[in-house]
């Protein structure tokens, strides 16, 4: 009995180390687990931040790409071919597939660019430039387009393996290039007829201002009151001329600088043509060259600005009157669509060539450099009429006569 008991306690000598040993193992096991979990709890919220940060990039490229209405694409150099990954171009319908061969791409674009830009594009594929830059005219859709590109990764050999790029539309850019040059070539030639001009101008006016000096000298001499009486006369129209050579002057810088508005009234048309008629009646000869007017109604109430309205009639007159050596100037109107009148001149005059037409109305403009005249006349006359919310054309041929006509509203 007592020998079993011994026993049995040497039992539970063992038994109760081993159960220490387990629990310890257990512990550590635990302990193990939690570090390890704390580790991978730890990985995960990293891994969840920069997907989220990775999800708010791409949230701000593709408002970047959007904002900036750009295409983005790559090549594959091996394959030689373009596939289209985002394009916000307005006005496309994704013209280039999503994956193209590049040789087919400048199929799309004028013959002049196509070579280039195929030249350019089989630079970078080959790897002889690290960037592609180009500007073309895509017929396909009638619109302009930049395109950037760069090698971003090579093989082994340095041989280009992928190539990432950017394409925009730029109309708007194109557009307002055009207009610069446009506009530059237009101030070259304002320019150009500005120094013409002044070089012209000096001996327009020193012609009548000599003939007022010379024949006022001569007054004091001559004794025969119709020699007198004529001498007065010369002085007289040479004043006008020099007058309306001023007054061109005058009309043009006041446009130039906007400093005369528009004084709109009520008033008849018919006296004011009639009284620009019978002064032009007193300048010619009226054997070889005749003033008429045509007027179909002997009064017509109009709401415009008085001084524009004479100054627009006045400066075709004169025009008419300067180059018609023989035959008739008539000055008359017409009611057009009861809202609007036509004004016109016209002489039996040289005529002006189908060519010259257009520019005949520009500034310092003088088809014959023999004839007086500043060339300011018709170029005023043009910006009244637009100014007056109206429009002046011409018809004429050449030996036979001009017809310039002014279309304004009545009120």
């Amino acid at each position: 009995m007592t020998g079993l008991l011994l026993y049995a306690q040497a039992e539970k000598t063992y038994y109760l180390p081993l159960m220490w040993a387990v629990g310890i193992l257990v512990l550590i096991i635990l302990l193990v687990f939690v570090v390890l979990q704390y580790r991978w709890h730890k990985r995960l919220k990293k891994e969840l931040t920069e997907l989220e940060n990775l999800r708010q990039g791409n949230v701000e490229y593709e408002f970047v790409l959007k904002a900036m209405k750009l295409c983005t694409w790559h090549i594959d150099p091996k394959l030689r071919t373009m596939t289209v990954e985002n394009d916000f171009r307005e006005g496309l319908n994704n013209s280039v597939g999503p994956s193209s061969s590049i040789d087919l791409l400048t199929d799309m674009l004028e013959h002049t660019d196509a070579q280039r830009v195929q030249g350019a594009l089989d630079d970078i594929c080959s790897g002889r430039t690290n960037f592609y830059h180009q500007q073309y005219y895509v017929k396909a859709g009638s619109y302009w387009e930049e395109s950037f590109a760069m090698v971003s990764e090579r093989d082994e050999n340095n041989k280009p393996t992928m190539i990432v790029g950017t394409s925009m539309r730029i109309d708007d850019q194109k557009n307002m290039e055009t207009a610069l040059i446009n506009a530059r070539n237009k101030a070259e030639e304002s320019d150009r007829l500005k120094t013409a001009f002044l070089a012209n101008m000096g001996h327009e006016i020193r012609t009548p201002l000599n003939a007022i000096v010379g024949f006022a000298d001569l007054l004091p001499v001559v004794e025969s009151e119709e020699d007198r009486n004529q001498l007065i006369v010369e002085i007289q129209n040479n004043n006008q001329k020099l007058l309306r050579i001023i007054d061109g002057l005058v009309s043009m810088s006041k446009i130039e600088a906007e400093a005369k508005s528009l004084v709109r009234s009520q008033v008849d048309l018919v006296p004011i043509l009639q009284d620009i008629a019978n002064t032009y009646t007193a300048i010619v000869d009226g054997t070889s060259v005749v003033v008429a007017t045509q007027f179909p109604y002997k009064e017509l109430l109009i709401n415009t600005d008085v001084e524009k309205l004479k100054e627009i009639v006045d400066n075709l007159m004169q025009n008419a009157v300067k180059f018609t050596d023989k035959g008739r100037v008539t000055l008359g109107y017409d009611i057009t669509d009861g809202e609007h009148i036509s004004i016109w001149v016209k002489d039996t005059g040289k005529g002006i060539a189908e060519s010259d037409q257009e520019r005949i109305f520009e500034r310092f403009v003088k088809l014959d450099e023999y004839v007086p005249g500043t060339g300011l006349g018709l170029s005023v006359a043009k910006s009244h009429a637009e100014s007056l919310g109206g429009t002046i054309n011409l018809e004429s041929r050449l030996g036979v006569g001009s017809t310039f006509r002014v279309e304004l509203p009545l009120n």
